[in-house]
């Protein structure tokens, strides 16, 4: 399972030494992002390497898991009620229901929520400094953090599971 670690820059210049010394460690391009203030992101930060300003996709997985087991809940109490008429397969397609509809609604609700590394970090990004995100497993991340802290970066206080490993 990969694991998320954050490092704040003072500048972009730094961010990119921090980036290249995750990758000559080994850490895949795909498993670094960064996070700045919105005029400097969209002036020097590539697309590729920009972090989700929401917590959309993280929301609609949690929805996914809630609605579909309500759904199953729902579909087996229903089988459980012989006057309803309610199969097997019906209980198993209003788990598949609901996990659609936990699925877009709290995807919609996520849309509107700032990614968790931003709100944690909001005073650092609006003074300017740039993090670096890592996701990648542990022992890649210990490689890793000696070379981009000697790069310029400095760790901060947030180690968590990512949410799509």
């Amino acid at each position: 399972m990969k694991t998320r670690r954050i490092y704040a820059t003072p500048n972009l210049a730094a961010a990119q030494a921090a980036l290249a010394a995750a990758r000559d460690t080994g850490i895949d391009r795909d498993s670094l992002s960064l996070i700045a203030r919105s005029d400097i992101e969209m002036e020097s930060v590539p697309d590729d390497l920009r972090e989700a300003h929401t917590d959309s996709v993280p929301a609609a997985l949690r929805g996914a898991a809630g609605g579909g087991a309500v759904g199953l809940v729902a579909g087996l109490v229903a089988v459980a009620v012989p006057p309803l008429g309610i199969t097997l397969a019906g209980a198993g397609l209003m788990a598949a229901v609901g996990a659609l509809v936990g699925s877009w609604s709290a995807a919609l609700v996520g849309a509107t929520v700032p990614d968790p590394v931003r709100r944690r970090f909001e005073d650092a990004i609006e003074a300017g400094q740039i993090l670096v995100v890592i996701d990648a497993e542990e022992a890649a991340l210990q490689r890793a953090e000696a070379a981009v802290m000697q790069a310029g970066a400095v760790p901060l206080p947030y180690e968590a599971a990512s949410a799509v490993s």
